[in-house]
């Protein structure tokens, strides 16, 4: 088995945890993590024996989003921009996306902080079971940005209202309002507990009644690359814009005024 740097792997009868690693950091996500997640999803593709692959983080936090200091180092620059002008998607929305094309149900298990490009990772699973402590935010907007690692479909069966919402305020909410709002499924003060109460109950069926069943559901949401590349357009407009960089004092400032807006 492939040893990675940034994530853990263990299997116990027939179900997969993967643990985001970076504890010092809020398992914030590096390059190299989206890499390595990408490439561990992938090997799972053609798995027939796995019954389920749990999601979680080491410490007391799922993800705290991208790692900005890992986007902002000149090595990655480069490829960050590619990424989002590459007609195809992009590694930040793959490393969301790629989980509904596994054969077996994927669950998030919830814990602290699940933010910015946490969430949209966790929103890429088919079931998320939070602690009632964890907290959630579409945290693009705070830093000038828009959220662009496959939101469009993940996302799609949360009502347009709240995640217009959620997307525009940046609010930070608890579990609760975050089960109101269909960003997760179920809270529980054992979260890991549940999902593998959960894992039980769906092994008792035919696993390929339960892999028709995950097809059949994501096909009513059929990947739609211009959607996609929507994401990534609006992205490189917000990030060339001034706006943008007021955004980033306004964070350390809240005394700062945005110009009027530069987008029609």
């Amino acid at each position: 088995m492939t040893t990675y740097q940034t994530i853990t792997t263990a299997i116990s009868q027939d179900v997969m945890t993967i643990t985001l690693n970076r504890p010092e950091k809020k398992n914030a996500l590096s390059f190299v993590m989206m890499d390595e997640l990408i490439h561990l999803a992938k090997t799972l593709k053609k798995n027939k024996t796995l019954k389920a692959v749990m999601i979680t983080g080491s410490g007391s936090d799922f993800c705290s989003g991208l790692d900005l200091a890992d986007l902002n180092n000149s090595k990655n620059l480069l490829n960050a921009s590619y990424q989002l002008i590459k007609p195809t998607p992009s590694k930040f929305q793959q490393v969301c996306l790629i989980w509904q094309s596994l054969p077996m149900p994927v669950i998030a298990v919830i814990q602290g902080v699940c933010v910015g490009g946490g969430l949209q990772l966790a929103l890429g699973a088919d079931i998320r079971i939070a602690h009632p402590d964890a907290r959630f935010s579409v945290l693009e907007a705070k830093w000038g940005l828009v959220a662009d690692m496959g939101i469009t479909h993940t996302a799609r069966a949360i009502a347009k209202d709240k995640l217009a919402k959620l997307a525009m305020t940046a609010e930070i909410v608890d579990a609760k309002t975050a089960l109101d709002d269909g960003l997760v499924t179920m809270i529980d003060d054992e979260p890991s507990a549940r999902a593998n109460q959960l894992i039980a109950d769906i092994s008792s069926r035919s696993s390929d009644a339960v892999l028709a069943a995950k097809r059949v559901i994501h096909a009513r949401t059929p990947m739609n690359y211009l959607t996609l590349y929507q994401e990534k357009l609006w992205q490189i407009r917000l990030m060339l814009g001034y706006n943008r960089k007021l955004a980033i004092k306004k964070a350390k400032d809240n005394t700062v005024q945005f110009v009027k807006r530069q987008f029609g």
